[in-house]
């Protein structure tokens, strides 16, 4: 028996496009972590202002609202032929950042402007990704291959954000960046090596109509709204993005610097607490996925992600901090792997890309988020507002899984299939 076929997590690398696709999707994740940081720590400091801050991560989520589309012209197009443009745009983008910082130009004007246009294409790449899985993974293999996949963005947040504070702060904004570009250069360059064409149809069969990319994405929204277990699980993932990821992510550096006062590697260490935990749960996953209920997981597991940001709320220093960051990214991955297993198992070949761009859709909880917290924060503090968010998560939550239990707790329901 060979390597791969004995151990599961090894097993979606037998596809020759996945050896290509996730190693790329890899490099890009660690340029979008060390970005992150790099930026984020740099606003903070320039301007001295959380709204600013909260401003800023919120401009990085501007292009969720074209990511449902691009899923459709993926479809109509060619995933990977979308997934390289972005890919090669990455690599520019960051390379004139690159180029400010060396010559001293930078200023927050530059920030904001060049993180907005990154911020346009960053929630489509994601899409891209778990398309492309979609497109050529067999469907017994999909829960490894989406696990497997996780971990590109939970090891990167983990190196990434390590690396990001410690080469921003060693080596200044401008080197810092000659990494960031260097890895979106070769995340382009592997990106080639991915399948591009889709499976051709059936001898005889009749081609498809040709309709207008709005028209397929009308058909999409109806099919996700007329779908039970679909509404369902988008429902949970725009309230997670609006109540839970700006704790972990977008406001992590202001805990870092003003509430445990730890400085910059100190937020590096904090967000690799979360991505930890998060990286534990993919490989549980990768390991155990095909013996779980994606339903209940998704349910139980928000829930539990919600009772840890209450606990983290109320850490009194950086190290219970992160110990409270790991239990709380182990509950964030067995919530959201198995969702976003589930979309691709259950939603159909022609709608596949679709549904993936209007699950990213949801991501526009995160700005929402942000800029809903920011005064929140100026005015009771951060642990008041944390407690807040987590409070109305618990509640949400509870109210989802008793609204469709009938499509996500039975275990007869298609969400819950193995």
């Amino acid at each position: 028996m060979s390597t791969r076929a004995a151990v599961p997590a090894l097993a979606p690398f037998r596809v020759r496009s996945y050896r290509f696709q996730w190693p790329a999707d890899l490099a890009a994740s660690f340029g979008f972590e060390m970005e992150n940081i790099i930026l984020g720590w740099y606003i903070l400091v320039a301007t001295g202002s959380v709204l600013m801050l909260t401003f800023f991560a919120a401009m990085q989520y501007v292009g969720t609202l074209f990511a449902p589309l691009a899923g459709v012209i993926g479809h109509r197009v060619g995933n990977k032929r979308l997934i390289a443009t972005m890919r090669g745009t990455y690599a520019l983008l960051a390379t004139t950042m690159m180029t400010l910082a060396l010559t001293g130009a930078l200023a927050p004007l530059h920030v904001f402007v060049i993180g907005t246009l990154m911020g346009t294409m960053r929630p489509s790449d994601l899409v891209m990704r778990y398309a492309l899985i979609g497109q050529t993974m067999p469907a017994e293999r999909l829960m490894g291959a989406t696990s497997v996949s996780r971990t590109t963005q939970d090891s990167a947040r983990i190196a990434g954000a390590l690396a990001g504070a410690g080469l921003a702060a060693a080596l200044g904004t401008g080197l810092a960046y000659l990494v960031v570009a260097s890895l979106y250069a070769a995340s382009f360059l592997l990106t080639l090596g991915v399948a591009g064409s889709r499976a051709a149809p059936p001898a005889g069969a009749a081609a498809p109509a040709r309709t207008s990319p709005w028209r397929d994405l009308r058909d999409v929204v109806v099919h996700v709204w007329n779908t039970p277990r679909l509404r369902a699980v988008m429902y949970v993932a725009f309230l997670v993005n609006m109540t839970a990821f700006p704790l972990m992510f977008g406001l992590m550096p202001y805990v870092a610097k003003e509430v445990y006062g730890i400085g910059q590697t100190g937020l590096g260490y904090l967000v690799a607490s979360f991505a930890s935990g998060a990286l534990l749960g993919s490989l549980v996953l990768a390991r155990h996925g095909s013996r779980i209920r994606s339903g209940r997981m998704i349910v139980a597991f928000c829930l539990a992600w919600y009772l840890m940001i209450l606990v983290f709320a109320r850490m009194p220093d950086a190290l219970a901090g992160a110990l409270a960051l790991v239990l709380a990214g182990l509950a964030q991955s067995l919530c959201l792997v198995p969702l976003s297993a589930m979309l691709l198992r259950t939603a159909g070949e022609r709608y596949r890309g679709g549904v993936m761009g209007v699950r990213q859709l949801m991501i526009y909880g995160v700005p929402i988020g942000l800029v809903t917290a920011g005064p929140l924060i100026a005015a009771y503090g951060y642990a008041a507002t944390a407690t807040l968010y987590g409070i109305i998560g618990l509640a949400a939550t509870a109210t989802i899984g008793v609204r469709f239990r009938a499509h996500l707790w039975r275990l007869d329901a298609p969400a819950n299939a193995r």
